[in-house]
């Protein structure tokens, strides 16, 4: 492959049965900001914060499979971890170091998709 094809950034899109209560959850657990939406009623959204972005999909009978959905990076695991543990966010995998040189842990959101969540160790 050419050089040439150079790839910009990629989005991970979230497929929910309830688009407004993804969007107060990835808003206020995550700090997400809503930059666009579509649809009346509201069908598809995209959320950023910082570098993070990511696009909601309402799916009517949605089901998370068992496969995490999109992988988060983030500067703070740790923080992040105790962030959601005090909200009540459910955590699918605890907060660990792997071998493989990131820190992390896997949370839900309301309609069970996961998001692994990542560190970069030193």
């Amino acid at each position: 492959m050419s050089e040439a094809m150079k790839f910009g950034r990629i989005a991970a899109t979230i497929p929910v049965t309830d688009i407004q209560r993804s969007i107060g959850f990835y808003r206020d657990m995550l700090g997400m900001a809503v930059i666009f939406t579509n649809g009346t009623p509201t069908g598809f959204a995209i959320l950023r914060r910082d570098d993070a972005e990511l696009h909601l999909t309402a799916v009517t009978g949605h089901r998370a499979g068992h496969h995490n959905a999109a992988h988060l990076m983030v500067a703070d695991a740790a923080g992040l971890y105790t962030h959601l543990i005090d909200r009540g966010v459910r955590i699918v995998k605890r907060l660990r170091d792997a071998e493989y040189g990131l820190r992390g842990f896997v949370l839900c959101d309301p309609d069970g998709n996961r998001i692994d969540v990542g560190q970069p160790l030193p």
